[in-house]
């Protein structure tokens, strides 16, 4: 990147930074009306955007990306309008920001309350899809944070639309319009520029492919939540009933693959083998599903391929999907440990017994019990929307809502005190 191109970038940065000051103390109400005026704009502009977006369209398509990656990138007015009602819900969420965590009296009669504060300037890098631009923007202006954000190169038009449209509502509101910016430039280098702009920016989230995730994790200077990619799991237990691990192992690979909280892999009792198994393969047939089988899964059909160690741990975001038959739910968790991401397992199962075993040993962000994992999501949650799915372990794990979007600081109150 040359020197003006990191000027530029150092410029958004002060900028960024200096709304964050005048957004955290903003009441509700303020920001509420924000973002409302956000939802408002967002549907009249609406055609705008989605111009914008059928240029990134035609470009990706030029470039041989796949269809499911396109339908991640794609707008229309529909899904325009949908993202507006994300934005709506989000105002109507109760606001985080100096809601106490805990607090007490001390022996001594301080006052000692534990509140939550925003997070300050909120970097995302993200790929691909241009939803993630106002979702983002919202969640982090509503829990009083600025939004500083790097999406793909892929979705540069759409995003630049987005954020034009977001600052022009902002504009004559009491939040900052520059509350919400895009890092300027499409270059890895702006990228980098981002990830080391320690003090600038109090917190970067990744939200991606592993490639990208990687990258910002080894290579951040500044604090990175790390988000995770979706190798997910459907395992059908013994005492499952068939018709429902059908029902819930279709949903959870076709309702949209191309997500990642769809299932790349599903593991089947050798108890319930021969009754699931050919049902399973047929219905995946039929919605046009790949599977890529062991040995015991390939004994049931022809059109199943080999699957290889590669297999196991792919996020395939298409529509294919690995199979094995496994001897005991053990045997189910022992794979989903070894190969699994960390982010959302299910169990198709009658018996209590057996779903409190898998809900104790899988240790991944969201364990669905007789249910889709196509259900971990911040919207579905309740929480209006998510920045992203966090596969760790520190401060948030599972879909990100609001209060994850903040930090803490101690209020002491006293008449006097001073320590002896």
């Amino acid at each position: 990147m040359s020197e003006l191109e990191r000027e530029r970038f150092l410029l958004v940065a002060g900028r960024a930074r200096e709304a964050a000051a005048g957004l955290a103390p903003l009441p509700r109400a303020a920001k509420d009306a924000a973002l409302n005026r956000i939802a408002d704009a967002l549907v009249t502009a609406a055609p705008e955007i989605v111009k914008a977006n059928e240029a990134d369209v035609a470009r990706a398509r030029e470039n041989g990306t796949s269809e499911y990656m396109i339908d991640r990138l794609s707008l229309s007015e529909e899904r325009i309008a949908a993202i507006a009602e994300a934005v709506r819900k989000v105002a109507a969420l109760p606001d985080p920001v100096g809601e106490s965590v805990r607090g007490n009296v001390l022996p001594n009669g301080l006052e000692l309350r534990q509140v939550r504060v925003p997070l300050g300037v909120v970097g995302m890098i993200y790929e691909g899809r241009p939803n993630v631009t106002v979702d983002a923007a919202a969640l982090c202006l509503k829990s009083g944070n600025v939004a500083l954000l790097r999406g793909s190169s892929s979705a540069y038009d759409s995003n630049t639309a987005l954020v034009e449209v977001m600052q022009g509502a902002l504009a004559g509101t009491e939040v900052p319009p520059d509350a919400v910016q895009l890092v300027p430039g499409t270059s890895r280098e702006s990228v980098k520029h981002l990830m080391r702009a320690r003090g600038l920016v109090d917190v970067l989230i990744p939200r991606g492919g592993a490639s990208l995730i990687n990258s910002v994790v080894e290579e951040s200077t500044v604090p990175v939540i790390e988000t995770g990619v979706g190798n997910c799991a459907v395992y059908v237990d013994a005492a499952a009933d068939v018709d429902m691990a059908l029902e819930v192992l279709l949903n959870a690979k076709t309702q949209r693959p191309s997500v990642c909280n769809a299932a790349e892999t599903f593991l089947v009792h050798a108890g319930i083998a021969d009754t699931f198994v050919p049902r399973a393969l047929e219905a995946l047939k039929v919605a046009g599903v790949t599977v890529h089988g062991d040995d015991r899964i390939r004994s049931y059909g022809r059109d199943v391929v080999e699957a290889t160690e590669d297999d196991w741990r792919a996020e395939y975001l298409s529509l294919d999907i690995a199979a094995r038959v496994v001897d005991s739910l053990d045997d189910a968790v022992a794979h989903i440990r070894r190969y699994g991401s960390g982010h959302t397992e299910a169990i198709v199962t009658g018996s209590q017994p057996a779903a409190k075993r898998f809900v104790a040993l899988v240790d991944s962000a969201a364990v669905m019990v007789n249910a889709s994992t196509r259900f971990t999501d911040g919207e579905e949650f309740g929480f209006g929307a998510e920045i992203g799915i966090s596969t760790q372990k520190l401060h948030s794990r599972g879909p990100m809502g609001l209060p994850e979007l903040t930090s803490t600081k101690f209020v002491v109150t006293g008449e006097g005190h001073v320590r002896g």
